[in-house]
């Protein structure tokens, strides 16, 4: 296995500065998301709620207030 995969896996997603930006229920699905090697990309504000950008290689995912993960988002990234 790649060792910088298995670094990335390694890698708490607290450590991210955005983190904190996260209410409860987010994070729990994002440290569930970051052990499959995704990682915290950047946050947006949907509707005043903060929705979470997970990013793994070509595959994104999000994450909306109450925690829900939508692996098959209609968003476009820059």
């Amino acid at each position: 296995m790649d060792n910088a995969l298995m670094d990335r896996r390694h890698t708490s997603p607290g450590r991210s500065p955005l983190w904190n930006d996260l209410n409860t229920p987010q994070q729990f699905s994002v440290s569930t998301l970051s052990k499959f090697g995704y990682d915290l990309a950047f946050i947006r504000n949907e509707n005043s709620q903060p929705l979470a950008i997970m990013i793994n290689g070509d595959q994104i995912a999000v994450v909306d207030a109450d925690g829900d993960v939508n692996s098959n988002p209609n968003i476009t990234i820059r």
